[in-house]
């Protein structure tokens, strides 16, 4: 029997950006932040911008991405991804800056940062992964926890009297950004939508319009422990009746 190469067996195409070496898969099965990741991934190849790209990862989850693209990277501080990404973004203009965060980096301690650089303006993209739980740390309440969600620190659902309501982050900034940022939020249930948040994201900052901001919702079967089938039916039906999808801001819309 003829020795079948290696470089002859189909294998799915992978976005160059990625690091060459194969590596095994660092998240939970069934997790979410790798369907993110590899949109992004192809969005920064069709637009050819790897050399000029800088990847900013958060604590939590997201860092385990820290190595998953063949561009200059930086891990930051839990919540800190985004002023850092500012910081490199002021520095070098030419740079085209992107944090990577979950929503806890962006909601909770990093708040004040994806809210200010907002308001600021600031010409680059922040990718949110919102998937309503602190995943690394054991699936506490997260501020995108749903109303009745159970969690390990809501064992009886969120109380929303005691906890208040879920945060609506594309919704917050899309209320303070001045004219030509981007916001939206897609899911990993739409990956083409997704992708297409994402490329638009990345070429509103090419072009110098403003911040850019992409909320996107996304699984986490592990502390849910949800099966396959509840997995998606909690992404594809339940997460956007209270999150919903599309795009917020595009900076074509005019003020008033």
């Amino acid at each position: 029997m003829q020795e079948v190469k290696k470089d002859h067996v189909l294998q799915p195409p992978m976005p160059s950006c990625w690091n060459e070496e194969t590596k095994p898969h660092k998240f939970c099965p069934g997790c979410g932040h790798g369907i993110i990741l590899k949109a992004l991934g192809e969005a920064i190849d069709e637009l050819g911008i790897k050399d000029k790209l800088v990847y900013g990862c958060d604590i939590g989850c997201s860092l385990l991405a820290w190595d998953f693209f063949a561009v200059d990277t930086v891990q930051t501080h839990h919540g800190r991804t985004t002023p850092v990404i500012t910081g490199i973004k002021r520095a070098n203009p030419e740079v085209i800056g992107v944090a990577y965060m979950g929503d806890g980096g962006g909601y909770a301690i990093g708040s004040q940062h994806l809210f200010n650089a907002a308001v600021r303006n600031e010409k680059i993209t922040v990718i949110l992964c919102n998937n309503c739980n602190y995943g690394m740390t054991g699936g506490q309440m997260a501020p995108t926890t749903l109303p009745g969600m159970k969690t390990e620190t809501t064992p009886y659902g969120r109380d929303t009297e005691q906890t208040g309501q879920p945060t609506k982050g594309p919704e917050m900034v899309a209320a303070v950004a001045p004219e030509g940022a981007y916001v939206a939020r897609g899911t990993i249930a739409n990956v083409r939508q997704l992708k297409g948040f994402l490329k638009k994201a990345l070429e509103n900052q090419i072009a110098g319009n403003g911040f850019s901001f992409v909320e996107a919702l996304a699984s986490c079967p592990t502390n849910w422990r949800t099966n396959a089938k509840q997995t998606w039916d909690f992404v594809e039906k339940d997460m956007p009746q209270y999150f919903k999808v599309g795009e917020l801001r595009t900076p074509q819309a005019k003020e008033g």
